[in-house]
């Protein structure tokens, strides 16, 4: 396995902790809109971490496509879930203008992934 493969794992996880929390200690806390929003940072978490573990076995086989997709998909999953978070628990809705930047990285990081998959390399 590789560092990628562990990133993965260790987001994934504290997505179902974070997930857990939500649901047990968040509701009628947060607004319904706040919740919502807070699952949604969970949810892409989660989807992204299961799939850093894949890209984490595909680093051997194309390691340069892998690896950037890999460490691009990181930096989209803090950035998107984190104003995610930031958003529904301090309430700081201007920072939802920071997760397009996030979302634009996690399809960045998948368009790169498909390229090394298609290509010969």
């Amino acid at each position: 396995m590789n560092k990628i493969a562990g990133v993965g794992a260790l987001l994934a996880m504290t997505s179902v902790i974070l997930g857990a929390f939500g649901a047990h200690k968040l509701r009628g806390v947060l607004s319904v809109r706040g919740l919502e929003v807070f699952e949604i940072g969970v949810r892409y978490q989660l989807i992204h971490a299961v799939a850093l573990v894949l890209i984490g076995l595909l680093v051997e086989k194309n390691a340069r496509h892998s690896a950037f997709a890999g460490w691009l998909m990181v930096g989209g999953i803090l950035i998107f879930s984190g104003s995610m978070y930031l958003v529904a628990l301090a309430e700081m809705t201007w920072f939802g203008r920071v997760a397009p930047v996030g979302g634009m990285m996690l399809v960045a990081s998948w368009a790169v992934l498909a390229k090394g998959m298609f290509s010969k390399h």
